[in-house]
């Protein structure tokens, strides 16, 4: 692959260099030894550093295009290259895991070594006519999966790339992206914001229904991009898991996402915005913490089940694949494994991207242990992000408030709202989800602590990870009396979004809607729950307010356009609460808290077993089992 950071600096050059390519240094540009030995890749292609041997017809840009992480200068570009469409065997140790390729492995192994040179170039026009911006070349190899990853532009300005492989004709699709503004600029800015992919529980349609809206400026993603489990029959099942297994080596979480990645919807969303990203536990594996997963731990049982793969070794493989594969700047890694950063927005808000599962975690619910959790859920030491990150969040928080932004939007991957679920589950020992921020009460009275202390205000949580719609006013009851009726005494709302594909509450929407009803009712500061619907929310921020428009699809089980408008919201710049009446009074979906108000446009037929959906113009839509 190939993912250049373009740097204003960079003149046309003349020949490709290794050092134009970011992805060798990936996760870190100052931890060499968690990257490529670039010296070692150096010298065994010195011989070939001018290569022409490759027939240029086998060269192919596999994977579209895509850009992310934008900055007031710059924003990296990606693509990925290569004579083949299977990725690159590293590593492959598990039992049962070598790809099966279509050439054959030694011819395969013999090209992989041989470099491909690759030109990138930024224009201002959409057909990449006139002057060209900025350009550069670089090489990729096997080594990162044929990846490129490229930086210099003027803030808040669309721009469109392309790649092309040097001295030959193919070219990528043209892709469009979008710098940050400047420090000063309060222009209103739009986002949509995702979680929860499983490519094979349904088609990525929410993806595509942002880009071809064309409303928002940036994507953001809370992470569970893609999902390390197995489901389906490769070549029976159209969206089958592939690897048709569990994934643990390099190489199969490498071509779990170049799958993921075949999606054409969400192809159309890489090419059209530049993505923030960030990554919950299933990029991985389910429910990281700081010694394992659900299913894995540091011990030898867990390695022989695995095949000779430690905890240790599966992150790391996990890690490398998702910084090759996905347009996000390497992280300055202080200790451990740092994927959490910050953007400033000009002075409408300051964006923190937190990493709640991976980064020194405390041991969180695994099946075995969940009442243990329940009972420790309120204990010092837990932490959800350890001592760096949570010290590194406060400091933030203060920060933007000082310089004076607008607003702190936090994009993290659990619900941080307070969820009773006794009288949705029936009664239980343990009331509350101790994988989410429930699980870790007193990391969440400290963040609390230090809003109500340095009273910092306008703060707008995102979540992700639930497969359901949340959407509540942020109270912290130890401190604060909350009044539900009109808001007075939040400190902020929280904005939690469901799956884009992965599964809901219940199989139809009477059962779902039962199901928000009781969380409501149970909950006073949440004040719409929703999860039969798969989709997503955009947010349209200016300096007065935050609108919240929440979207959902009809059906993920075919590839299609539609979407139904859930319910919006608005959130006044320094109330730190929702609007009242929430939602305006009327939701198409799921449960309100105040009256409880619930409006559809749908209507049951029990004859044919369909919904009719009056806003299509009387148009029949089938609805899926449980997707």
């Amino acid at each position: 692959m190939v993912s250049f950071l373009i740097l204003a600096a960079l003149a046309a050059a003349g020949t490709a260099s290794f050092e134009g390519n970011i992805n060798y240094d990936s996760p870190s540009f100052n931890h060499a030894v968690l990257g490529i030995d670039v010296p070692k890749v150096k010298a065994r292609h010195l011989e070939k550093r001018d290569y022409t041997g490759w027939n240029t017809s086998s060269l192919n840009f596999t994977h579209g295009v895509a850009s992310g992480d934008p900055y007031p200068d710059s924003v990296i570009l990606w693509t990925r290259v290569s004579p083949f469409v299977e990725n690159d065997a590293s590593n492959i140790t598990v039992e049962g895991t070598v790809p099966l390729y279509s050439h054959e492995t030694e011819r395969y192994i013999r090209a992989s070594t041989r470099p491909i040179c690759v030109d990138w170039r930024v224009s201002a026009n959409r057909n990449m006519s006139g002057a060209v911006v900025t350009t550069g070349r670089a090489y990729t190899t096997s080594d990162i999966d044929y990846t490129v990853e490229a930086k210099g532009l003027e803030p808040f300005t669309s721009y469109y790339y392309q790649f092309n492989v040097c001295g030959a004709g193919t070219s990528s699709p043209i892709g469009r992206t979008k710098t940050a503004p400047a420090e000063h600029d309060e222009t209103p800015i739009g986002l949509a914001v995702y979680s929860c992919s499983n490519y094979p529980t349904g088609y990525f349609n929410a993806y595509g229904n942002a880009a071809r809206k064309d409303n928002v400026d940036y994507v953001l993603h809370l992470g569970d991009y893609i999902y390390e489990t197995r489901a389906g029959v490769l070549g029976r099942d159209p969206r089958a898991s592939n690897p048709p297994r569990i994934i643990f080596t390099l190489y199969d979480y490498r071509t779990r996402l170049a799958q993921y990645r075949t999606d054409l919807d969400l192809l159309l969303s890489h090419q059209q915005f530049p993505w923030i990203p960030v990554w919950d536990d299933h990029e991985i594996a389910n429910n990281g913490w700081r010694g394992g997963y659900s299913a894995m731990n540091n011990t030898e049982e867990s390695f022989v089940r695995a095949g000779g793969i430690s905890v240790d070794q599966r992150k790391m493989n996990a890690v490398r694949a998702y910084f090759e594969w996905m347009p996000i700047r390497q992280a300055s890694l202080d200790d451990n494994l740092r994927i959490w950063r910050s953007f400033k927005m000009g002075k409408l808000f300051d964006l923190l991207m937190l990493d709640t599962r991976h980064y020194d975690r405390s041991i969180t619910t695994l099946g075995w242990n969940n009442n243990y959790i329940y009972n420790i859920s309120n204990e010092a030491s837990r932490t959800l992000m350890g001592s760096n990150q949570e010290n590194w969040f406060y400091r933030q928080l203060s920060e933007s408030a000082q310089r004076g932004a607008t607003w702190r939007i936090i994009g993290n991957q659990l619900v941080f709202s307070r969820i009773n679920t006794t009288s949705w589950f029936g009664t239980f020992e343990n009331p509350y989800n101790g994988d989410q921020w429930d699980g870790y009460m007193a990391n969440r009275n400290r963040t609390y602590q230090h809003l109500f202390d340095n009273n910092i205000g306008n703060n707008i949580m995102l979540a992700g990870d639930s497969h359901a719609n949340w959407v509540s006013d942020l109270v912290w009851f130890d401190e604060s009396d909350y009044d539900p009726a009109t808001g007075a005494g939040a400190v902020g709302v929280e904005f939690a979004g469901t799956a884009v594909s992965s599964t809901g509450f219940g199989r139809n929407i009477s059962q779902a809607t039962n199901q928000s009803r009781y969380l409501v009712r149970d909950n006073s500061e949440l004040q719409w729950s929703e999860g039969y619907y798969r989709g997503y929310f955009e947010l349209q921020i200016s300096r007065e307010k935050i609108d919240a428009s929440y979207f959902g699809c009809p059906t993920v089980a075919t590839r299609n356009p539609f979407e139904l408008s859930l319910a919006n919201f608005t959130v006044m710049a320094g109330a730190n609460h929702l609007q009242r009446p929430v939602a305006g009074g009327t939701v198409e979906s799921g449960y309100l808290q105040t009256g409880g108000v619930r409006q559809t446009n749908l209507t049951y037929n029990t004859q044919t077993g369909q919904y009719l959906y009056t806003n299509y113009s009387q148009m029949w839509i089938t609805y899926p089992p449980a997707t």
